[in-house]
């Protein structure tokens, strides 16, 4: 019984004393059709090499952007990370460092976090970072949760223009507690005027920019309506890399920032791990979640650092807690610093050119494609472009022929009407054959 060490005996005691009749009524709050009904559909056994036999042929079948034509984006970016990242976060030190519990021995490591909190605020626009979050959906979801404790007021008005999974992670996270979170329509159009839905309950408006569809706005209007009726402005970024070209959203007067670092030092992995960033106002600094690291001297005047603050639940009174973020992306945060440390600000800037410059490339050739409409006005690497097929067809078509050609947008909204409506990202990993092989294809398909 190595593995199964209860007998049913043991099973139905346990039940009986916390007062259930089944382990099914320990599942209540989950959808019953978000439960299987009976065993997953795999082998009941098999040995070590059968497994991994099986598992290679499944992940042949993959398409990875590594080895293709990739225009994926939507949230998650390809961008090319230095061999020097993945050297240095391999280091032992640094590979199985834990949560610096006891803070005063773990030197390095609330200097690496230092260090991303440092940057994070010098490229978000705002004065204090955390350090870290789990990625930019939690990280949004926590900013709203956040906004709610500071006005203590029971809306966040979210724009028809935030990625649905992060409006997802909002609704999730908040359905337990007496906020609401009114969701305005999508709006691929870019003009959205979210002002005149500010009433006195809003703790905060949730807005991305670039949007999803990416558009990009100047914040500065909406930041003044919210803060007239109290208030605050949460900007969410799903490519981080866009704060090297755009004017920061502390400039444009967001309250909150929070972002998906992705794109610096984490590769795609199939989906994760990916970093979460959140900066914010110095005044707002006693309701920021996770963890901040200070810089400071000790007795003999050295620089040292410090865990300033960590309002968590194993560090204070739970309900005094702001957030029950264990243990924090480290490593992914680490990955992030030193990418950006390698790029240093003019670096940053430079990539960030490069990005928008070959997107306008992009974007030009496809509005001379037959069938092709770009409704981008504007944007950073991210484009939205209108199809005269189905796009989702058109991106299996390209797909079989080895090219990643975009994210349908009816997979992210799939009650909406936008079933020929495609996301376009490039980054300085496409190449000039990856564009002509994106034209031709699109061409073909299109006819």
């Amino acid at each position: 019984m190595r593995y199964l060490p209860l007998t049913d005996n043991d099973r139905t005691d346990m039940l009986a004393t916390i007062g259930v009749d089944s382990v099914d009524e320990l599942f209540v709050d989950v959808p019953a059709d978000a439960r299987l009904d009976g065993p997953v559909d795999l082998p009941g056994h098999a040995g070590e090499l059968a497994v991994e036999r099986a598992f290679r042929e499944m992940a042949a079948r993959n398409l990875a952007p590594s080895s293709a034509p990739s225009f994926l984006g939507a949230g998650a970016y390809r961008h090319h990370v230095p061999a020097t990242v993945d050297h240095l976060i391999q280091r032992s030190e640094f590979l199985t460092a834990y949560t610096p519990y006891q803070p005063e021995i773990s030197q390095g490591t609330l200097q690496t976090l230092f260090e991303f909190q440092t940057q994070v605020a010098l490229i978000t626009g705002m004065e204090v970072a955390n350090a870290s979050m789990y990625d930019g959906a939690t990280s949004t979801a926590e900013a709203v949760m956040m906004a709610h404790r500071l006005t203590r007021r029971g809306k966040s008005l979210v724009s028809g223009g935030l990625h649905p999974h992060y409006r997802a992670v909002i609704e999730t996270m908040t359905r337990f507690t007496d906020l609401t979170v009114a969701a305005a329509p999508a709006d691929r159009s870019g003009v959205e005027d979210l002002a005149p839905l500010i009433d006195a309950d809003t703790a905060c408006v949730v807005v991305q920019n670039p949007t999803l569809f990416g558009h990009v706005a100047d914040l500065r209007p909406l930041a003044a309506a919210c803060h007239d009726k109290g208030a605050l402005l949460v900007v969410a970024v799903t490519e981080v890399v866009s704060l090297g070209a755009m004017l920061s959203p502390g400039d444009m007067g967001a309250d909150i920032v929070a972002a998906e670092g992705q794109s610096l030092g984490v590769a795609l992995s199939f989906g994760g791990p990916h970093v979460g960033l959140m900066a914010t106002r110095k005044k707002f600094v006693r309701q920021l979640p996770g963890r901040l690291c200070g810089e400071t001297v000790d007795v003999d005047g050295r620089r040292g650092y410090v865990l300033t603050m960590s309002a968590r639940e194993q560090h204070i009174r739970r309900e005094k807690a702001t957030s029950n973020i264990c243990t924090n992306s480290g490593l992914c945060a680490l990955a992030f610093t030193i990418h950006l440390s390698l790029l240093g600000e003019a670096g940053f800037r430079r990539l960030a050119r490069l990005n928008h410059t070959r997107a306008i490339a992009v974007a030009d050739r496809l509005a001379a494609v037959a069938g092709i409409d770009v409704i981008n006005d504007t944007f950073f690497n991210e484009v939205t472009v209108a199809l005269s097929k189905p796009a989702a067809a058109v991106t299996e078509h390209l797909a079989e022929q080895g090219i990643l050609c975009g994210v349908p947008v009816s997979r992210l909204l799939p009650g909406e009407d936008c079933q020929n409506l495609l996301l376009v990202a490039v980054t300085e990993m496409v190449t000039d054959q990856d564009i002509d092989r994106l034209i031709d294809g699109l061409t073909e398909a299109l006819r």
